[in-house]
């Protein structure tokens, strides 16, 4: 039962973590709004729509991930109380191809992202590529900070999981 426990305490951290990414992307979408309303130069105007788009990325990615663990929790007990070895079995096996996933994504793509990015915002001088570029790498960096707080949670969550595998 302490391994259900674990991944109860997992989700519920993981349940935590993504409403960050709901409150960034409400964020943006105010600054968005704030842009629009009043922004006075063309600098100014420019980031309404990149910053728009940022805030529903972001909201949508909060929203997903909230409801998609809000409904792991459930199966979660349901598969462990079904066989629990195969509960920790199929658990090792996402927890992998998460960590893999936040090595590729998180740690490589993003920030090659991020540096493509900065490297147009030093080439391209029209507000509107401006806006987009610099809007793009705070979105990224948002990504970043809670995505690895995720990582850090994930790999202690795997070992867990290691280890209740080797007991039995």
């Amino acid at each position: 039962m302490d391994i259900l426990k674990t991944a109860t305490d997992w989700v519920k951290a993981e349940l935590f973590s993504t409403p960050f990414f709901m409150l960034f992307g409400i964020l943006f979408i105010a600054a968005s709004i704030g842009f629009w309303q009043l922004g006075k130069t063309d600098m100014a105007r420019a980031y309404s729509i990149p910053t728009l788009v940022a805030g529903i990325l972001l909201l949508t990615i909060g929203l997903g991930l909230f409801y998609t663990n809000k409904s792991r929790m459930i199966a979660f007990e349901k598969a462990y109380h079904n066989d629990a070895q195969a509960f920790v079995a199929s658990e090792i096996l996402r927890a992998e191809s998460t960590l893999k996933e936040y090595d590729t994504v998180v740690f490589k793509a993003i920030p090659i992202i991020i540096i493509i990015a900065a490297l147009l915002l030093l080439l391209l001088n029209t507000p509107t590529w401006r806006a987009i570029c610099i809007t793009t790498i705070a979105m990224l960096i948002v990504i970043l900070l809670v995505d690895g707080t995720a990582h850090a949670r994930m790999e202690a969550y795997h070992k867990e999981l290691k280890l209740t595998e080797i007991k039995k």
